[in-house]
């Protein structure tokens, strides 16, 4: 490993300048405006792949934003590891909370600032850098390696699972490395082996034809904004605890090991509190904030909107009200079924008195992996190694539904090896990456190689 990290230590220069590049292109997959820029960005990584010494490069166009596949197969015997990540990137609004221009890659108190520097430019180009480094130094790389790199991460991978079912051949490894998720916190590296589910609905309700004036109509006709404060309001009890009968039947209660690993965890609540600027904490009775995020299903309310919300007074009766509300799942919860029980109790509760629309949106399957898997373990030794501590064992509130996919279509494990921190602003305004962690994420990158081969 001696040249290889002589490669990475006179090589971190162009590495970091080769990431502005990636980061100076607007990648935002969801608006419509940016579809060459996307293009664009997909184009980079090819090149990107070809420059580090992939052996085949494709680039695969999709119904929307294209598919970039590499790879290297030069080491028969040895495993073969299938990097997965996204080159698509969040939208920036609100513009005017930026500090600096949100494609304008900007360094400040060893922070580089640009949309997409955690979420998830910065992690791709810090596992190309260490493949690269075991290729251009040493001629060849521990293990094979094979890259799935898609432009549709941020707007629910909708052509994703079906590219993967279609190319299992293509794609077949021994194991799945990911790299989207963040540390538990600065200076503590961590792999994160479990995460949520997701189930998303839009909730509209109609009770006339249109807005009514209050004083005329009061009284004799439903107000959509009061019936779906009701009907939401229901969802939860004071305790913090889901209504929905059958809700939490296949809920599984966390294991020993587990047990142990949070009680490893530096977690103050307090300063978690206050750095969400909360009054107070609030979740379901009985657990802990991190068990709340990580073990326990949830329930909230994403938006909501009726009648008029502009400045001075208008009294009215609104004709429409609407609510968005996601469940995040845990392991065994199959969100198909979660997602029957919801809508069927939303359409028990409501009144009839208004028309109710319910919209199933997109959702994924909860994910967790043992962590004695030998994979993971690789992945410990070489956080150990890279950043000189022992990594920390996690799960993550959020959702990678194609963890889920890989698991199911491929029968692959995965590996979640990110460097990202939890106040790198991901989807928010002044988003940012630790430089120090990219440097060291190149190491252990190339460190896990090295592992997997071991």
């Amino acid at each position: 490993m001696d040249r290889v990290l002589q490669y990475i230590e006179k090589n971190q220069s162009r590495f970091l300048e080769e990431l502005k590049e990636f980061l100076r292109i607007p990648s935002v997959s969801n608006n419509a405006e940016n579809k060459r820029d996307v293009l664009r960005c997909a184009h980079y990584v090819v090149d990107q792949l070809r420059q580090i010494g992939m052996q085949q490069v494709e680039i695969f166009p999709t119904s929307g934003h294209p598919i970039v596949y590499g790879e290297w197969l030069g080491a028969q015997g040895q495993p073969t590891v299938l990097f997965y990540g996204h080159y698509d990137v969040q939208p920036v609004d609100p513009l005017d909370l930026w500090t600096s221009g949100p494609f304008e890659p900007t360094i400040r108190n060893g922070e580089i600032f640009a949309r997409g520097s955690a979420d998830d430019k910065g992690q791709v180009i810090m596992n190309l850098k260490g493949v690269e480094s075991h290729l251009k130094s040493q001629g060849k790389l521990p293990i094979n390696i094979k890259f799935l790199i898609e432009g549709e991460e941020e707007v629910g991978s909708a052509n994703l699972d079906e590219f993967i079912a279609s190319h299992k051949e293509l794609l077949k490894a021994d194991v799945v490395l990911i790299s989207d998720t963040p540390m538990f916190d600065r200076g503590v590296p961590s792999i994160c082996y479990g995460l949520r589910g997701l189930v998303y609905f839009q909730i509209d309700l109609k009770g006339t034809d249109s807005d009514l004036h209050s004083g005329s109509f009061g009284g004799t006709v439903i107000n959509p904004n009061f019936a779906l404060a009701q009907m939401i309001a229901s969802l939860k009890n004071p305790d913090g605890q889901i209504t929905i009968p059958g809700f939490y039947d296949d809920v599984q209660p966390m294991s020993p090991s587990e047990k142990v690993e949070l009680s490893r965890l530096p977690f103050d609540p307090e300063k978690y509190r206050k750095s969400l600027g909360a009054p107070a904490l609030f979740g379901e009775k009985g657990y802990n904030p991190l068990e709340q995020i990580w073990v326990r299903p949830t329930l909230e309310v994403n938006g909501i909107c009726g009648g008029f919300i502009g400045e001075g007074a208008k009294t009215v009766i609104p004709a429409k009200a609407m609510a968005k509300i996601s469940m995040r799942l845990v392991p065994n919860q199959d969100p198909e079924r979660i997602a029957n029980l919801f809508e069927a109790h939303i359409r028990r509760i409501a009144p009839s008195a208004v028309e109710l629309t319910v919209t199933r949106m997109h959702g994924g399957k909860a994910w967790v992996a043992p962590i004695d898997h030998p994979a993971i373990q690789a992945a410990s030794r070489a956080y150990e190694k890279g950043f000189g501590k022992r990594p920390v064992f996690v799960r993550e509130g959020g959702s990678i539904p194609v963890v889920a996919t890989f698991a199911e279509i491929l029968g692959l494990p995965s590996v979640l090896m990110g460097i990202g921190l939890p106040d790198e602003n991901a989807h928010a305004p002044n988003e940012k990456l630790d430089l120090y962690n990219f440097r060291y994420g190149i190491i252990t990158s190339a460190h896990f190689f090295q592992e997997m081969a071991q």
